[in-house]
């Protein structure tokens, strides 16, 4: 199967319900495994919540996903129009070896979406983020 979705969502963390709600949808039309619905929720709304907290000085702005399911493969493409950050390189290394207390805040959440999908790229075009995630469907 293959299909394509676009959602548009203003940065409010209510949104990122329903960003759940029509990946879940999607998946059961493509017959995604269990677990590959579960990373994809998770590595959307670990950089949505990024763009929503992070992304913008305030107000209501609005960010863009869109999902590509292909026979073997999900591409996910999130756009913003926030400051500019690039993923792959800004965000800290996280300590994976300290207690939990010890620990400096951030970098976990980014650590934690490159575990779970197989490829992720950014890039900066007309004054909005890219960041591209690749997830092979046989998860």
């Amino acid at each position: 199967m293959s299909e394509k979705l676009t959602l548009r969502v203003e940065t409010r963390l209510e949104e990122l319900g329903r960003i759940a709600a029509e990946v879940e949808a999607m998946g059961r039309r493509e017959d995604w495994p269990s677990n590959l619905v579960f990373c994809v929720n998770l590595a959307v709304e670990e950089l949505g919540v990024n763009i929503i907290d992070h992304g913008h000085d305030g107000g209501v702005h609005e960010f863009e996903v869109t999902f590509n399911s292909e026979p073997d493969r999900l591409t996910i493409e999130i756009t913003d129009d926030g400051r500019p950050f690039d993923p792959t390189k800004d965000a800290p290394v996280p300590d994976l070896t300290s207690s939990l207390e010890a620990r400096a805040p951030g970098g976990l959440g980014l650590h934690m979406v490159r575990s779970m999908v197989d490829e992720i790229s950014y890039k900066r075009v007309r004054g909005k983020n890219h960041v591209a995630l690749v997830a092979r469907r046989d998860k």
